[in-house]
């Protein structure tokens, strides 16, 4: 990086192109693993994770182990995941309950509120009083930032910041519209989880997601061929009806992706999709629609599902898709590792058609084994790949540019397939990366 000289960001990041270094070199890798993901709100994950006292959920934020936990006063929290003893991580990655939090290693046991409450022969600290249960300093650490919205848990590795209600911005009303969708207004995390560790820079997903410019060239095969199989096929009375409805849309032309849309916001948040997106021609769930109506009434359940986002990003490490009730999480592990989660949420009072639907588009698009999903896998690879020859240096990111007066609740309208998405990122990327 540099010869460990400090980074020039300028040179980096400039007005329409990247250098190739910012995918590439394992300093700036590590720097980010401080910075990028040192001082932003970071998902950790769904309270319906944690339901009762004694319920945790472990996980990492860049290379930092953290837990969130329900205590018995049922306050859920936020702690780094380490012993004051010796280090040792508390509990495993995933999901688990226990009364206690016990070190595996020697059994110090902390209360759900991380305070310490036993030691492993205490007498053999006769001359060290300070080490004695209750001691604060042996307490747990909190999270420097830990906060929920609407059920979806944010943290932070710094104290300092924005608020998370005002990081999320806009981006507030794209999780409304996820949860809103629920006739009941609650979701919860159900169905397992795919976890797939890719060759590849963890910026390579996030910009992914926003790109509408592959789904034509990357996804063609994938695409022809259900439409293929429809026009041979009475689609609506097949169980494959579906899922030809989700792969079509990928073939869509460059002005049908240009006029779908999308919103670019602060903090290198963006969403593809408004009133019309890949999700937009599926067959209306009957039984769904009635629960929703008779929940809200006509007008607002059109209201909520009319709303088509394709991907929202809250930049660096989520993107959800209301439309089908899932959302993906960014793991970095190394300047070319990176390990994607998805999550299929449930909504409370629908008909299990619709979770059924998450699940098969889930399957279909996200899963190794799926149709789409192994498209973009090679091409992060031979993305990775590519960068390595070092030369041309630069990556240009220059289509369309940012109009200037179009914005709508801190959020500025822009084409589906403009890569202002992109260099929006890269903003908060940059502001992110410099000193403090």
């Amino acid at each position: 990086m540099n010869g460990g000289r400090p980074l020039d960001l300028d040179r980096l990041v400039q007005a329409h192109r990247v250098h190739g270094a910012v995918y590439t070199d394992p300093g700036i890798f590590a720097l980010e693993q401080l910075r990028v993901f040192g001082r932003s709100w970071i998902f950790l994950g769904h309270l319906s994770q944690i339901p009762r006292a004694g319920d945790h959920y472990a996980t990492f934020i860049g290379a930092e182990p953290v837990f969130m936990t329900r205590g018995k006063d049922g306050i859920a929290r936020g702690f780094y995941n380490r012993c004051p003893h010796k280090g040792t991580q508390i509990l495993p990655a995933g999901a688990c309950s226990t009364p206690l939090l016990r070190c595996p290693y020697h059994g110090w046991t902390f209360g759900l509120d991380g305070q310490l409450r036993t030691i492993a022969a205490p007498s053999g600290y006769s001359d060290s009083p300070h080490v004695c249960p209750g001691a604060p300093e042996f307490a747990l650490a909190p999270l420097p930032g830990f906060d929920e919205y609407r059920g979806f848990v944010f943290a932070r590795l710094s104290a300092q910041g924005l608020s998370l209600r005002e990081w999320l911005g806009p981006m507030a009303e794209s999780l409304d519209n996820f949860i809103d969708r629920a006739p009941d207004g609650d979701v919860e995390v159900a169905g397992g989880v795919l976890r797939y560790e890719h060759q590849c820079n963890w910026k390579f997903f996030m910009e992914n997601t926003l790109d509408a410019l592959h789904p034509m060239v990357v996804h063609l095969s994938a695409a022809k061929s259900a439409e293929k199989v429809a026009r041979q096929t009475e689609t609506a009375s097949t169980d494959m009806a579906f899922e030809m409805q989700a792969l079509a849309p990928f073939t869509g032309s460059y002005a049908m992706f240009d006029n779908m849309g999308g919103r670019v916001m602060a903090n290198g948040h963006g969403e593809l999709g408004g009133q019309a997106s890949i999700h937009s021609g599926y067959d209306v769930d009957e039984a769904y629609w009635s629960a929703m109506v008779a929940k809200h009434g006509e007008d607002r359940a059109r209201a909520i599902l009319t709303l088509s986002r394709n991907n929202s990003v809250a930049y660096p490490s989520l993107m959800f898709k209301a439309p089908v009730s899932l959302l993906r999480v960014v793991r970095p592990i190394a300047v070319d590792r990176t390990v994607i989660e998805t999550w299929h949420f449930r909504l409370r009072g629908a008909p299990a058609s619709v979770f059924e639907r998450t699940i098969a588009y889930s399957n279909l698009v996200n899963s190794a084994a799926g149709m789409v999903g192994p498209d973009d896998h090679q091409v992060y690879r031979r993305m990775q790949a590519g960068l390595q020859a070092g030369f041309p240096e630069w990556i240009e990111l220059s289509r369309y540019p940012l109009p200037s007066s179009n914005q709508t609740d801190g959020a500025t309208e822009v084409k589906g397939t403009s890569e202002a998405f992109f260099r929006n990122q890269f903003v908060a990327w940059k502001a992110l990366m410099g000193e403090v």
